[in-house]
């Protein structure tokens, strides 16, 4: 048995793929597959709509909000935020906490003026205390990333703005745990972590912040021709969208989103046990209160890892099924992402060879 501990693209439920296995070739009643559906004909049109209402309905979407469907995955939304918000005055903040709102700062700092809000750290192992933040009142949005997969740090709060519209990527943690959208202007979440295939970006946005677009910004990235389409301006990837509409209601059976918190913090619980107990053996560098429960990174051998035992580790761990455990170039060592898809049991199979991989080298 394979166990798939990867980044992203990532596990997807396997009730969900043996479903659309079932429905690959014929779609319901309809003849064909989904993939060769026109995407105005009604068929296609009823499925996605309905991906809508139930992303609408386990996020508890409030009505003057609007569900998107975007091409571009994370990467397009750096740009499409900064060009459809940053025209409002002209600058905003962001909050770099890792590596993608690294990359969304500098993407957007293309569009407008870009103000970091804590200084730059050479390594992102925590969320900076909010009393050092240097916020501007007169900011388009603050930005933040609320979980950054590399470095493993995942905001244990949301950011208090004083009135500016707050932007937030949750790419790796979108339906891992209940959302108080109210509090946010645009939510954004590429598909490959927790809610579907890559090729898809789910986007929410207020309803007064679409219409600031500027002059340059794309027709397939504006939010107001997305919105008035309904997000079928030009051809969606409509079997991406359909897999999505059955992971959500895969998440609705488990018990929704309340469920999967509470699975999420007992899968890195697990995990975060050992490596506290193992006298530094296995080392996160993370702040204790921002420890990801999505994305676990760590070294083998000390802080700083021992490369050979690494090495043995990742052997190991792929001789017993366990796949895509090794660390992000940039940061190295090992990273288990516990995604809604992996199970309490394959996170507990994770557990108990770091505990044996421990008494065999420690």
């Amino acid at each position: 048995m394979v166990i798939n501990f990867g980044a992203g693209p990532a596990k997807l439920p396997r009730e969900v793929l043996l479903e659309v296995q079932k429905e690959l070739v014929e779609y319901g009643s309809s003849g064909m597959s989904v993939m060769e559906m026109s995407h105005r004909g009604a068929t296609y049109v009823k499925l996605h709509n309905e991906t809508i209402e139930l992303a609408r309905e386990l996020l508890k979407v409030p009505d003057n909000y609007k569900v998107l469907l975007m091409q571009g995955g994370g990467t397009g939304l750096f740009a499409a935020v900064a060009m459809n918000l940053i025209g409002r005055t002209g600058s905003a903040d962001y909050l770099v906490t890792g590596s993608w709102s690294s990359k969304a700062a500098k993407e957007a700092a293309k569009y407008g003026k870009v103000n970091q809000v804590v200084p730059k750290a050479a390594k992102c192992t925590c969320v900076p205390d909010p009393k050092t933040w240097k916020l501007d009142p007169n900011a388009s949005y603050l930005y933040y990333c609320d979980n950054e997969t590399i470095e493993g740090v995942e905001f244990d709060l949301v950011p208090e703005t004083n009135g500016v519209p707050l932007v937030v990527d949750m790419s790796s943690n979108m339906m891992s745990r209940p959302v108080d959208i109210k509090k946010f202007g645009v939510i954004f979440a590429c598909a490959q972590k927790n809610i579907g295939p890559s090729g898809i970006t789910l986007v929410i946005v207020r309803e007064d912040l679409i219409g600031h677009q500027m002059p340059i910004t794309p027709t397939i990235l504006d939010f107001s021709i997305v919105a008035k389409d309904n997000s079928i301006n030009n051809t969606p990837p409509t079997l991406i969208i359909y897999i999505m509409g059955r992971v959500f209601a895969w998440i609705k059976r488990q018990g929704g989103l309340d469920k999967l918190y509470q699975a999420s913090l007992t899968k890195s619980a697990l995990i975060y046990d050992v490596i506290a107990a193992s006298k530094d053996f296995y080392y996160c560098p993370v702040e204790s209160k921002v420890r990801s429960r999505m994305n676990v990174p760590f070294r083998v051998g000390g802080a700083e890892g021992n490369e050979t035992l690494e090495k043995e580790f990742l052997k190991g761990a792929e001789a017993l099924g366990m796949q895509q455990l090794k660390g992000h170039r940039l940061v190295g060592g090992i990273r288990a992402s516990l995604y809604n898809a992996v199970t309490i049991e394959e996170a507990e199979a994770l557990r108990k060879y770091m505990v044996e991989f421990r008494a065999k080298n420690a």
